[in-house]
């Protein structure tokens, strides 16, 4: 019986992949080839989680994968109608990218309440200037999206002493809905968003949501760029409706030299690494390893994407 072909998607993947040599027909491609190379394969592995090349290439014609892999949290960049209307099984890498970020965002908090950043800057200038800093414990948050990665932001917070409210698609335990965004964002000093990116969170901090923010409250971005009107939170930032912001994602990636991102005031631009600490390509290629192990056994997959709402549901927590 033949090996079953699987593409990758991406020319340097981590050399930890060569342990499928032997149970598995291993090709790669570039966004380039994609199109043609997608009918000979029985599994995609999206290594390059940035590419839209598969958005691109899977409506055409021929065959297409039983099984598409990506190599990142978000599959915002996969999903096309055609893909949607698929058998096509879909899983992500939930499971690498959770305490990254959680740790990210928590070091963020701290930046801020501490003044940091204003520090490093009076340091380059060599200017002695003595401030108060914020007290982290007792402030309040809210983290938007109420997966794993919203989950673990909230435990590290509620360790630093932070009230932290959870905000879901929908109410459960220990869940807020959206509904309840607006009255709870308004009184937070921290509005921490890890949503994914669907059609009903596109765009939602806006110029309205960021005018219900305290002049004292911060914001931060670790989910997907088209979640925020850029334009709107810096037009915030410059009038000061809220004290500073950073983002670790953008709608659109490398951001532009050009940008004037790069020049509003109280925003921290960092290049999408957030959940990158050392070794995590190396951590993505094992769980691809056992996940393909499962598959090959038929055994059923774990992080199955319900492509509809464009993540995985936590089905013991009652997502719905």
């Amino acid at each position: 019986m033949p090996e079953p072909t699987l593409l990758v998607l991406d020319t340097d993947p981590s050399p930890r992949l060569g342990r499928l040599i032997g149970r598995a027909d291993v090709r790669y491609t570039d966004g380039a080839g994609l199109a043609a190379r997608l009918p000979e394969a029985d599994v995609l592995l999206v290594w390059d989680a940035a590419s839209d090349a598969v958005r691109t290439a899977w409506p055409g014609d021929g065959p297409r994968p039983a099984w598409v892999h990506t190599a990142s949290a978000g599959v915002d960049r996969l999903l096309c109608p055609e893909l949607l209307a698929s058998d096509t099984v879909v899983t992500n890498a939930r499971g690498v990218f959770e305490r990254p970020v959680a740790e990210y965002v928590t070091g963020l908090v701290l930046a801020f309440a501490k003044d940091l950043p204003r520090t490093l800057d009076l340091q380059h200038r060599r200017v002695w200037r003595h401030r108060e800093s914020a007290p982290v414990a007792g402030s309040r948050a809210v983290v938007v999206g109420a997966g794993p990665i919203g989950r673990e932001i909230t435990r590290l917070l509620i360790a630093l002493g932070v009230q932290v409210a959870l905000v879901g698609r929908t109410a459960r335990r220990t869940v807020h809905g959206v509904a309840d965004l607006d009255r709870l964002a308004a009184q937070a000093d921290w509005v921490i968003c890890a949503a994914p990116l669907t059609e009903t969170t596109r765009a939602m901090f806006d110029a309205r949501f960021f005018g219900l923010m305290q002049p004292s409250a911060r914001f931060i971005n670790v989910g997907r760029g088209p979640l925020v009107v850029e334009d709107d939170l810096a037009q915030a930032l410059r009038n000061r409706w809220i004290a500073g912001a950073a983002l670790d994602v953008f709608s659109q990636e490398p951001l532009d030299p050009r940008s004037p991102l790069w020049d509003v005031p109280d925003l921290i631009v960092s290049p999408h690494m957030g959940g990158d600490t050392a070794g995590w390509r190396d951590r993505l290629a094992e769980q691809f390893v056992r996940m393909y192990e499962l598959w090959a056994a038929g055994q059923p997959l774990p992080n199955v994407v319900d492509k509809r709402r464009g993540y995985v549901p936590d089905r013991d927590r009652n997502d719905n």
